[in-house]
């Protein structure tokens, strides 16, 4: 009788407890998950590294691909296809349009030497704060207590390019999907200049069908298939101005 009841169910009502459901499973992976399996790694990085910048990096890495894989796992009926050459990447910064709050995380999936530009405010949530300060990741502003950490983290850079460390940036800012391009920032195409490394221009594709800004809940059932591609690589960017390096990359992005 049961069995019964949920076949006659209003789709939208099984969809609705389906995405819950999914979300829920989510966030306990990233909160007890966290927790339980990830957190004594962090803190062995922390005490026992005397470094642990690329130890944090790492596990970041780990622990977003394991949250992929589970995403993968709740969503048949998704597919993530990532360019092979995006992946082989190595000591570049890779721009790229933002549409959800994914994005991040995948990339962070991709790469296991891994910088970003963060929100200055990030750094100030506590736990998750810590947990990019010591990573390496770099804060958007410059302004009051955010001077001394931008000093430093630039200071690091050209070691962390000759490492293999791949710094991804979403030059827009800002999540924008369905819009069109917006203004192009220029942080991510001054360091690319001033460290002497390529610049890779990434286009992504729909994360926000999966996991849509102002939505609290995962879209679970549609059919959908993630992408990222590269469809640029420059690699004498610091011979380029910037006007030619924004220009270079908003041409990549448009067909968005």
């Amino acid at each position: 009788m049961r069995s019964n009841l949920w076949w006659i169910m209003p789709r939208s009502l099984i969809t609705v407890c389906r995405d819950a459901g999914v979300t829920l499973l989510l966030w306990l992976y990233f909160t007890i998950g966290f927790v339980v399996f990830f957190l004594p790694f962090y803190l062995g990085a922390f005490f026992f590294k005397s470094s642990p910048e690329a130890a944090f990096q790492r596990l970041n890495h780990y622990f977003y691909r394991g949250f992929f894989q589970l995403l993968r796992l709740l969503m048949p009926a998704l597919t993530i296809r990532i360019d092979p050459a995006l992946r082989r990447l190595r000591g570049t910064v890779v721009v790229s349009n933002h549409h959800s709050y994914l994005d991040p995380l995948l990339f962070q999936s991709i790469y296991a030497r891994q910088a970003t530009i963060v929100k200055s405010t990030f750094f100030q949530v506590p736990i998750f704060g810590w947990l990019i300060k010591i990573a390496g990741y770099m804060p958007a502003s410059a302004e009051g207590p955010f001077g001394e950490l931008m000093l430093q983290r630039m200071a690091t850079l050209r070691e962390f390019f000759s490492s293999g460390g791949v710094m991804f940036v979403f030059p827009e800012g800002t999540r924008r999907p369905g819009q069109p391009l917006g203004k192009l920032h220029e942080g991510a195409f001054k360091i690319a200049r001033r460290c002497r490394v390529p610049l890779a221009v990434a286009r992504l594709r729909s994360t926000e069908r999966v996991f849509t800004p102002g939505r609290f809940f995962f879209h679970t059932t549609d059919p959908v298939t993630i992408e990222i591609d590269l469809v640029n690589r420059i690699e004498n960017a610091a011979d380029l101005s910037l006007a030619e390096l924004k220009r270079a990359a908003r041409e990549a992005f448009s067909p968005v």
